[in-house]
């Protein structure tokens, strides 16, 4: 396959440069779907979005060829299948996805040939943060509101982000690793081998989050997506979504003021917005509040704006902006 596929800079030996979860597909470095998957003398893989790419490129290394559904700096959420990707879809090896995020995907690969199907939601556990984001009293008693906020993907409201979560993408890449295994048998101890590997930076990563958000002076932050809600839980933070629905719908009048009455209360200076969509909205709320913006990347694609090259690199970032917001002891 014609594909040309971003390799991993040195990622350096620092426990943060972590993060990569093994999962099925490895991406074109501009994350376009060339070629026909199945038509190569490597394993072959379609994968439905930047994260589950990197996680094939990871774990497959030089036995894998691999393309992405989602097209670099296309919003994953957006994302509609062609038929020229259909068509793909009938004669790759194995189609990597996590169901939940994107429906066109789910329902081209469900209807699909693919000889192996793998969705990343099966391999680690899912929870429902639509309706918890903002939906506790948090640390001084103050009451946020519920549902109204979360970021609903349908089906009983699963959080599909698992990957920012290293733990749980670790999990995911083992059972990635496990799929490869046994779909090509011939190199089944280079998966395994790289699994190990994966696993092993992922470890790192959690590590040193865990440690560079233990001590701060808030745990609150703010972003206009709802996305971080499993890294939150993880490291004992509280995430408050600006519109949790969509990164680009307008937040209410009554949203902005109980955001500033939040952003004082705990402490927060910063209000977060992502690469792949319009800062005008967390720019707005930063106003109105006499507040700072800055960017924590969802890491759902990767492009020239990005914080890094890949994965590891725009985590590190992500690692960097939450210890300056929160205020790092």
């Amino acid at each position: 396959m014609n594909v040309r596929r971003r390799r991993i800079s040195g990622i350096a030996v620092t426990a943060a440069a972590a993060l990569g979860l093994g999962t099925l597909s490895a991406c074109s470095s501009d994350g376009s779907v060339a070629g026909k998957s199945g038509n190569t003398d490597k394993f072959d893989v379609v994968a439905s979005f930047y994260p589950m790419a990197f996680l094939a490129e990871q774990i497959g290394g030089d036995r894998v060829s691999v393309t992405s559904l989602t097209q670099p700096g296309q919003e994953p959420h957006d994302l509609e299948i062609s038929a020229k990707q259909r068509a793909q879809l009938e004669e790759t090896d194995a189609a990597l996805f996590l169901k939940g995020l994107q429906p066109s995907a789910d329902e081209a690969i469900a209807q699909s040939g693919a000889k192996t199907k793998i969705d990343a939601a099966t391999l680690t556990s899912l929870e429902e943060h639509g309706a918890e984001v903002g939906g506790h009293a948090d640390e001084h008693g103050h009451e946020h509101a519920e549902e109204e906020h979360g970021h609903d993907h349908g089906e009983g409201s699963e959080d599909p982000h698992i990957w920012l979560d290293p733990v749980k993408y670790a999990e995911v890449a083992e059972g990635v690793g496990k799929a490869f295994e046994k779909a090509d048998p011939d190199h089944a101890a280079e998966y395994k081998k790289n699994t190990e590997a994966l696993v092993a930076k992922l470890d790192g990563l959690n590590t040193a989050f865990a440690t560079g958000l233990k001590d701060t002076k808030t745990k609150t932050f703010i972003t206009t997506h709802a996305a971080f809600g499993y890294l939150a839980e993880r490291y004992g933070l509280t995430e408050e979504a600006i519109s949790g629905l969509s990164p680009e719908s307008e937040p209410s009048a009554a949203r902005v003021k109980e955001l500033a009455r939040t952003a004082k209360a705990d402490g927060v200076s910063t209000i977060f917005y992502e690469t792949l969509v319009s800062d005008e909205t967390a720019q707005t709320v930063a106003r109105d509040a006499g507040l700072k913006t800055d960017v924590l990347d969802p890491v759902e694609g990767i492009t020239d704006q990005s914080r890094g090259d890949d994965y590891f690199q725009v985590m590190e970032a992500n690692l960097k902006a939450l210890r300056t917001a929160l205020g790092t002891k």
